[in-house]
């Protein structure tokens, strides 16, 4: 009964009144939150375990062993998307938006063991302090000029499109993607982040704040995957 209620009451946020709103975007980044609290805790512990080793050392010496783990998240990811959109069901939301949490933390195992154990001491904090004040930076600017950044879908798409063919193709002929392609990224991630906000301002129903965190959530991780790797590129000189 209280499913189908809330089904018959969602309406879009940009036509719900103020306490609704504040509603909604309070439990979207609540439900981001926890998704990033329950992101650290799963990296501290796969950290701990033998697996963050034999990960690596699986992406170093197999032949598209990175391609395979990429293939693998993107497979979940998809999943994620479609559970966190069924409306008809809460318990189907959050189980999209759990397994787009462990996704995540499965493929930041290697990254983040590097940046652990082979890199100084200040890189994982400097990269999420940059992470976050970027991020607070982007979602300012799209609450206080409540403008409509949907103009950047087709520009993210396309940009997507050449970011997964750039690293299909060095992972396949062998070159690496440097300093200029992590600072795509990062630019990447930003307008992805400026999009989802806006979309949640304007687009998303009143219901959806599962969905929404699940997005936000994938926009942020894509921003710390590439500040970490331009944070740790200049640990090293």
């Amino acid at each position: 009964m209280n499913t189908t209620y809330e089904q018959v009451r969602s309406f879009p946020v940009a036509d719900a009144s103020v306490d609704e709103r504040a509603q909604f975007i309070r439990k979207t980044y609540a439900h981001l939150a926890g998704a990033v609290g329950a992101f650290v805790v799963l990296e501290y512990f796969l950290l701990q375990s033998a697996l963050a080793e034999e990960m690596l050392q699986f992406i170093s010496s197999a032949n598209y062993g990175w391609l395979m783990l990429l293939g693998g998240f993107i497979l979940a990811g998809w999943l994620a998307r479609g559970m966190a959109a069924n409306a008809g069901s809460r318990s189907m939301q959050y189980a999209g938006l759990a397994l787009y949490v462990v996704a995540e933390a499965i493929i930041f195992v290697p990254i983040l063991y590097i940046a652990v154990y082979y890199s100084s001491p200040d890189v994982l904090p400097t990269a999420a302090t940059i992470t976050g004040l970027l991020f607070l930076s982007l979602t300012v600017i799209a609450f206080t000029t409540r403008k409509d950044f949907s103009f950047l879908r087709g520009a993210l798409t396309i940009g997507g499109f050449i970011a997964l063919g750039l690293i299909v193709a060095g992972t396949i002929f062998g070159f690496t993607l440097g300093l200029v392609f992590s600072v795509f990224m990062v630019a990447l991630a930003g307008g992805a982040i400026l999009y989802d906000t806006s979309k949640i301002i304007h687009n998303y129903s009143t219901d959806r704040y599962v969905g929404a965190a699940l997005e936000l959530f994938a926009s942020v991780a894509l921003l710390f995957w590439y500040i970490l790797r331009i944070v740790m590129r200049f640990s090293r000189r």
